[in-house]
């Protein structure tokens, strides 16, 4: 009887012990959730404070923004994304409200800068950056990754685009004049209608591109590749 009794206290010591046990878990995972949810809401709101700077009407505050964006999405990945698409609203919105000279505003192009170094390998698996109908003209881009971005009509005209990934880019109707496209990667890039004339694509992987009406009169092909590239009608003068 004495081990029957015995064994029915310890029956219920476990069980009182498993119940507490489960309330801690329980309650580790409450606080961790309400934990994530308030980080959440501070890297949201810190988010939010930094993008506002965008707006300001200083270029030196407008300047200072793009630069924390940058730090912003290197220290949280996970609003690379986010942060990719305000700063190409942000060239849209100001390369259409400002009065272009022939010099690119600096917050423009530090902007580009900062998108043409993004990782992609952050990047929404349907996501599509959009740069149509931009003014760009004479922009350094130099090596940037502008892979599968949305530049239809974009003036970039004498811009440096050397080295460039624009692969499997939106280019149709946009303005290439005398631009620098030297070595860059246009494979199966849309180019239609495009204006290249006196552009230098010499070294360039025009590989399964589209050129279908482009202008091409006055270009430096040298060195090009054009295999399996769509040349119909295009012009070359």
């Amino acid at each position: 009887m004495a081990i029957i009794n015995t064994y029915q206290t310890v029956k219920r010591h476990l069980a009182r012990n498993q119940i507490s046990f489960i309330n801690i878990i329980l309650g580790i995972v409450v606080s961790q959730e309400k934990a994530l949810n308030l980080t959440f809401a501070r890297l949201q709101n810190h988010l939010f404070t930094v993008a506002k700077h965008l707006n300001h009407e200083k270029m030196e505050n407008r300047l200072a923004g793009i630069h924390d964006l940058e730090q912003f999405s290197q220290n949280y990945p996970q609003y690379h994304w986010e942060i990719m698409e305000l700063l190409t609203n942000f060239v849209q919105n100001y390369a259409a409200e400002s009065n272009r000279s022939p010099t690119i505003p600096p917050d423009i192009q530090v902007a580009l800068t900062v998108i043409g170094r993004r990782d992609t390998n952050q990047d929404e698996s349907d996501g599509q950056l959009d740069l149509s109908h931009t003014d760009m003209r004479g922009a350094n881009l130099n090596q940037a990754n502008l892979e599968l971005t949305n530049l239809y009509q974009v003036n970039l005209s004498q811009a440096n685009l050397s080295g460039a990934n624009l692969s499997g880019a939106i280019l149709s109707a946009a303005n290439l004049c005398e631009a620098n496209l030297s070595g860059a990667n246009l494979s199966g890039a849309i180019l239609s209608a495009a204006n290249l004339s006196g552009a230098n694509l010499s070294g360039a992987n025009l590989q399964q591109a589209n050129l279908y009406l482009a202008n091409l009169h006055g270009a430096t092909l040298s060195d090009a590749i054009l295999k399996g590239a769509n040349l119909r009608e295009a012009n070359f003068g």
